[in-house]
């Protein structure tokens, strides 16, 4: 299967609403050398208003679970500020969420919080779900884009 490279402008074209998978922003918020850039990225195209974003409140425990598992109540208060902050619209996991994670997971055997992200994303209206994790892949109504697939633009060439 061949990447299919995208950026945050060529997304917007055909997708303004996007959710955003747990691992992105833990790749920022850590500031992985590897994917941090990548993600950047995708955080400055919502904050610019070019893509309007969502999260899975799943997603808030997944980020927030590293703080506190090392016991650092400070850098958990911190994260989840900057959470809040962030502008995305939380998605809490009502039961109609439930039930069409139910469904995505018994069909297409998600990991159960891949599934909540999933259905979350599609109650939130969002037409693309961006995640590094190739585990999950395009649903109905959700076209999956892989961060390590997103090509950055040149500033320069601007």
């Amino acid at each position: 299967m061949s990447a299919k490279v995208w950026s945050p402008a060529s997304l917007a074209s055909d997708h303004k609403r996007v959710a955003i998978d747990s691992n992105v922003l833990i790749y920022l918020l850590e500031g992985s050398e590897e994917f941090g850039i990548r993600a950047r990225a995708v955080v400055d195209a919502l904050d610019d208003g070019v893509l309007l974003g969502s999260m899975a409140t799943v997603g808030q425990v997944e980020i927030l679970a590293g703080p506190a598992r090392v016991g650092d109540a400070s850098v958990f208060e911190q994260t989840a500020g900057e959470l809040r902050s962030m502008g995305l619209n939380l998605v809490a996991l009502t039961s109609d969420v439930a039930e069409d994670a139910a469904w995505l997971r018994g069909l297409g055997g998600l990991a159960l919080a891949d599934a909540v992200h999933l259905a979350s994303a599609r109650a939130a209206g969002a037409t693309a779900f961006i995640t590094n994790d190739r585990r999950i892949g395009s649903q109905p109504r959700v076209e999956v884009f892989y961060l390590d697939d997103l090509v950055l633009e040149d500033p320069a060439a601007a």
